[in-house]
């Protein structure tokens, strides 16, 4: 008998309920406050396991695709718990699976397992001191975008379903990813090379479900948003091409930075007069401009490297095809040429699935209370769990990490070196990722 039925069972006698008529009003439009709190039992249990899993995993960071360490850590603690386990999916990919003992649909729950090459400033015991070689030169490696929080919450909710396996409907899928903050350089991984691999096939999820730790979010709340709630991110590089030149002579050539310069302002009234405003925002920035060595000679060349950041993928093609038209026609205008090139690793908007979302907030208002959930703003940084949500009805949603007394304007950004996570959020996170799942099987696809 499993700890949920043992929770069950005084509340069972004389009143002549099973376990599973207890289970099955879990669903959202009248959850049962004996079934809730077996649960909360469940996860109780495990918060410490949680925040020690955390703490090893963020004093033991690894960059995307090298999450060796990391990887075995959640195939062992998933082994142990009786689910099927897949290794090495997309290089370090980890993923699980569990049928329960009551028929459902096939719920699957991401998290990331990748760090950043950051150099930790933060004053913690088991703050960050592994260093590597990053782009040739040596960084410090850190969590700071909270995926340690990710995984542990994750491996957290696996032992919950694994406790629950005989009340849990359906299947439940955990997919514990690889670089979602990008693959190293000459290399495949992510989302794309998990779905490439198969991740949403055998079994195929019915919803997918993620969340992520936010600074300038209080703990104890979360944060959704029906729709586009991402951005798209892509990366484009022009080279202008000019003729080199005297810089006191330069008629005798063509200047590529007075080229490059004129592709900057054009490339600003892409946003300002040819996109519909009141549709989705987007944001296209110039952040690199590399020319020349000498002061009084025309460089042959000259190069911009830049970000597009979208809310709509038909905008998104739009803006990318006039970077490209823009930068071409304005070289040629002044006797050059312009070379557009955008990056394949670009990420598409995160759109969460309207009905799912709407359908589901019910259940994070029950794990934290109504006044607790709260709807943000789209948000401009990237998340490549956009890719799953492409496929599979998904929602993303945001987990406050910002204790009292820190003023939220004032709190460390993700991709901070002083980023901080209040560990009390992670059961608020828990709670969530499991009240969903238990609330989305009992309802049926």
């Amino acid at each position: 008998m499993s700890r949920f039925a043992r929770a069950l069972q005084p509340l069972a006698l004389g009143l002549a309920v099973t376990i599973s008529t207890v289970a099955s009003t879990l669903a959202p439009a009248a959850a049962d406050d004996a079934a809730r709190a077996a649960i909360d039992r469940e996860l109780k249990a495990v918060e410490s396991k949680m925040i020690a899993w955390r703490r090893d995993i963020h004093q033991n960071p690894e960059l995307g695709n090298r999450e060796v360490r990391t990887s075995a850590l959640v195939a062992a603690h998933l082994k142990k718990l009786g689910y099927e386990v897949q290794e090495k999916v997309a290089k370090t990919g980890v993923v699980g699976i569990l049928k329960g003992g009551r028929p459902g649909p096939v719920i699957a729950f991401r998290a990331d397992m990748d760090a950043l090459p950051v150099t930790e400033e933060l004053d913690l015991p088991f703050a960050s001191k592994v260093r590597t070689t990053w782009m040739g030169r040596e960084v410090g490696v850190m969590h700071a975008c909270g995926h340690d929080a990710h995984t542990a919450i994750l491996m957290a909710a696996a032992e919950v379903f694994a406790a629950m396996k005989a009340e849990l409907p359906g299947t439940v899928k955990l997919i514990f990813q690889p670089a979602e903050e990008g693959p190293p350089a000459g290399e495949k991984g992510g989302a794309q090379l998990m779905i490439k691999e198969g991740v949403l096939e055998n079994p195929k999820p019915d919803a997918v479900f993620g969340l992520h730790m936010a600074a300038g979010l209080r703990t104890g709340t979360i944060s959704y948003r029906a729709g586009a709630v991402m951005a798209g991110s892509d990366q484009f590089r022009i080279v202008v091409k000019g003729r080199q030149t005297h810089g006191a002579m330069p008629w005798n050539g063509v200047d590529p930075i007075v080229l490059g310069a004129q592709i900057v302002l054009a490339l600003q009234t892409i946003q300002s007069r040819q996109v519909d405003v009141t549709n989705a925002p987007s944001i296209l920035t110039v952040g690199i401009f590399n020319a020349g060595n000498r002061s009084n000679i025309i460089p042959e060349r000259a190069e911009l490297v830049g970000t597009l950041r979208t809310f709509d993928l038909q905008m998104r093609d739009f803006i990318m095809r006039r970077v490209k038209e823009t930068a071409e026609m304005v070289a040629k205008s002044g006797g050059g040429e312009a070379e557009v090139t955008w990056s394949a690793s670009g990420y598409i908007p995160l759109v969460n699935n309207v009905p799912l979302t709407n359908r589901m907030l019910p259940s994070l208002k029950r794990a934290v209370g109504e006044a607790n959930v709260l709807e943000t703003k789209p948000i401009t940084a990237s998340e490549d769990f956009s890719f799953f949500a492409q496929k599979v009805p998904s929602f993303y949603f945001f987990i406050g990490v910002t204790p009292e007394g820190t003023m939220l304007t004032k709190a460390a950004p993700n991709h901070s070196p002083r980023f901080f996570v209040d560990e009390a959020a992670l059961p608020t996170a828990l709670r969530a990722l499991v009240y969903v799942a238990f609330d989305y099987a009992q309802t049926g696809k």
